[in-house]
C-alpha cells in the first residue's frame, strides 16, 4: 500500500492470494542485503520529523492517555490473521498484535526486529536467523525457533501458499530447520539474495505454534481487547514488548466507511489521528487550530496497466504511444493535487539499482499519433476500467488520461466499477485498467507483480531477456553487481513494459498537535506505518 492503502482490498479470486498485502509495500536496501550479521535496531533513527509536538516537545515521551485513531473502514471480513491481512483495517490491527523478524524503518532502511542476527552463506542458499533473547508472546510463553518454523511452513505450504510465499522464493516447508531454541536455518532450493526482504514483508509476521486467529496471540506491542469487525478494536499495552513503548494506556482503532465522517471525527477531536486525509481537506486541516497534516513522500504508485498479450497493447508501439499521451505533471496536479512526484514508467525509486539517468518521458502527442498510425491504430477506441477501490485519486487520474488521449486521436471510454467487481473474479483480466502498490524494492516488486509466476501480474508481462536478468539478480549476493542487473531489467520495462507509472504519490494523514512520536513513513503505509506504540501524548 499505500498511496491509497486498502479500503479497496484487492480481493483476488483466491483468498490465499488476496491482493494487499502485497502491501504494497516496503524499500531501499543496499546495505540491508550485505551478507553477515545484521545488527538489531530499536527504530527511532528517522531523519525527518513533523513538528516540535511530533517530537514529544523535547521532554521525552510521556506515558498514559487513551489514543483513538480513525482509519478507512473495512467490513465483517476484517481478519486478525496476519498472513491474510489485505485491507487497511487488517494491516492497522495486525501491526499492533504481531511483529516480524525484520522490518523497514520509516526511512525505508531494512533493520532487524525479532531477529538478533541474520546471515547467509556466500551463495545465498542457506540463511541463518537467530532470535533476540527473552522474547515472549502475549500469553507469557517464550518465542522460540519452533514458532519461526511453524510460521514459515504455514506461509509456504504448497497445498495453500499464502501471499507472503512470493517473497520467500526457493523456500519449501521441509527446509525450514530448527537449529536450537533461538536459531533457525532456511535452506533454499535456489539462491535468493533478498530473502531479508521476505523476512520484513508484513504478511510474514511471526505467529506461535498452534495459532488460532479467532483468539489471536502475538508478540507485538499491544494485546487485543475487544474486536468488532468493520467497526473498531481496542488494545492494551503489552508489557513484555521488546522495543520501547507503548506509551499510551490504551488504544482504540475506529473504522469509518464514510470519508466525511472520518474527517469530521478528527476535526471535532473525537479521534486524535486519521488515515487517508482527502487532499481537498488538507487546507481545512491546516487552517484548523490544533490539527496537523502528516505528509510522507513515498514510492507508492497507482499505475495504468496494459495487458501485453491482448490487442492493441500486444504491439509495443501502442504501449509506447500511451505512455507519450500522459502529461505527468498535469495529471499529478489534477489527480493528486500536487501531492507526489513525477515518475518515469519505472517502479521502486528507492532501490539502489534504480536507473536515474534515463530520459524523463514527456508528453508527445504527435509522436504518439505517429506510433499508433504505424501500428495500424490511427483511430483507436479503448475501454479503461477504473474504480474507487484503487484509491481515492484513481478515478480522477483515469478522467485526466481520457481527456489527454483526445489529443492523440484516442477515444477512452471509462468503465467505473464497484470495488467488489474490480478486485473480484475479473481482477487481472482487464486489458486496460489501474492498480495500486506501496513502496518496494525492485526484485520484491517483480516477484509480486511482473514475473510470470507473480500472483498479481496485471500486464501479463513476459519477456525472456528481462526475466533472465531478474533471475540472475536474485542469485547475486554482491550488491554492486545486483544493482547493475536491476538497472538493466528496469530499463527494459522503461522501453517496452506494460505499465504507465506516471507518479509516486504522497501519503497524506492528519494528527492532533497533542500527539507526539508521529513521523512520515516512506513505505506509504499511513500514520507512521501504523506504529502506534511509538505514539504518545506530548
Amino acid at each position: 500500500m499505500s498511496d491509497e492503502i486498502e479500503t479497496r482490498a484487492r480481493k483476488a479470486a483466491r483468498r490465499s492470494l488476496t491482493r494487499r498485502d502485497f502491501l504494497k509495500g516496503v524499500g531501499a536496501t543496499g546495505a540491508g542485503l550485505a551478507f553477515g550479521p545484521l545488527l538489531a535496531s530499536c527504530g527511532g533513527e528517522e531523519s525527518t520529523t513533523t513538528s516540535t509536538a511530533a517530537q514529544g516537545g523535547g521532554g521525552g515521551p510521556k506515558t498514559g492517555g487513551s489514543l483513538k485513531v480513525g482509519i478507512v473502514g473495512g467490513s465483517a471480513k476484517d481478519t486478525l490473521d496476519p498472513h491474510l491481512a489485505t485491507t487497511e483495517p487488517d494491516i492497522a490491527l495486525n501491526t499492533q498484535l504481531y511483529d516480524s523478524l525484520m522490518g523497514w524503518d520509516q526511512d525505508y532502511v531494512l533493520k532487524n526486529r525479532l531477529a538478533e542476527e541474520v546471515s547467509a552463506n556466500p551463495e545465498a542458499t542457506v540463511w541463518t536467523v537467530r532470535l533476540r533473547p527473552d522474547l515472549s508472546w502475549h500469553d507469557g510463553k517464550p518465542v522460540t525457533s519452533d514458532d519461526v518454523v511453524y510460521t514459515f511452513q504455514r506461509i509456504v505450504d504448497p497445498a495453500n501458499p499464502l501471499s507472503g510465499a512470493a517473497s520467500l522464493g526457493g523456500l519449501k516447508p521441509e527446509n525450514v530447520i530448527k537449529v536450537d531454541e533461538r536459531t533457525v536455518e532456511f535452506r533454499l532450493d535456489i539462491p535468493n539474495a533478498i530473502l531479508t526482504e521476505g523476512f520484513a514483508y508484513r504478511q510474514n509476521m511471526l505467529i506461535p505454534v498452534g495459532f488460532d486467529p479467532t483468539k489471536p496471540v502475538g508478540c507485538g506491542p499491544f494485546k487485543l481487547g475487544e474486536f468488532k469487525p468493520g467497526q473498531q478494536a481496542t488494545f492494551s499495552p503489552f508489557d513484555g514488548f521488546w522495543e520501547d513503548g507503548p506509551y499510551v494506556a490504551d488504544l482504540t482503532i475506529i473504522e469509518f466507511a464514510d470519508e466525511a465522517a472520518r474527517v469530521n471525527a478528527f476535526l471535532s477531536d473525537t479521534v486524535h489521528m486519521i488515515s487517508q486525509l482527502p487532499r481537498a481537506q488538507v487546507t481545512v486541516v491546516e487552517g484548523s487550530a490544533g490539527h496537523k497534516v502528516l505528509r510522507a513522500s513515498t514510492g507508492a504508485w497507482q499505475p495504468f496497466t496494459m495487458r501485453i498479450d491482448e490487442k492493441p497493447y500486444s504491439d509495443v508501439r501502442v504501449r509506447q504511444a500511451f505512455r507519450l499521451i500522459v502529461d505527468r505533471q498535469q495529471m499529478l496536479e489534477q489527480a493528486y493535487s500536487g501531492y507526489g512526484w513525477v515518475a518515469n514508467d519505472m517502479y521502486s525509486p528507492f532501490d539502489p539499482g534504480f536507473p536515474k539517468d534515463l530520459p524523463q518521458r514527456e508528453q508527445d502527442l504527435e509522436k504518439a499519433k505517429s506510433l499508433l498510425k504505424e501500428a495500424g491504430y490511427a483511430d483507436l477506441t479503448v475501454e479503461l476500467v477504473t474504480s474507487d477501490a484503487v484509491g481515492g485519486s484513481a478515478v480522477s487520474a483515469a478522467q485526466v488520461f481520457a481527456e489527454q488521449a483526445k489529443g492523440a486521436g484516442v477515444t477512452v471510454n471509462l468503465n467505473k466499477v464497484d470495488p467488489g467487481v474490480f478486485y473480484g473474479d475479473q481482477y487481472l483480466t482487464w486489458p486496460f485498467a489501474q492498480d495500486f502498490w506501496y513502496t518496494r524494492n525492485y526484485l520484491a516488486q517483480a516477484a509480486a507483480g511482473t514475473l510470470p509466476t507473480a500472483p498479481y501480474n496485471e500486464t501479463h508481462w513476459k519477456d525472456e531477456e528481462w526475466q533472465k536478468l531478474v533471475e540472475e539478480a536474485y542469485r547475486t549476493p554482491d550488491d554492486a553487481k545486483r544493482n547493475e542487473l536491476v538497472a538493466a531489467a528496469a530499463t527494459i520495462e522503461y522501453e517496452r513494459g506494460g505499465l504507465i507509472v506516471w507518479a509516486f504519490n504522497d501519503q497524506i494523514d492528519a494528527y492532533n498537535e497533542k500527539i507526539g512520536g508521529v513521523k512520515p513513513d516512506k513505505s506509504g503505509t499511513p500514520l507512521t506505518g501504523f506504529r502506534f506504540h511509538k505514539v504518545h501524548f506530548a
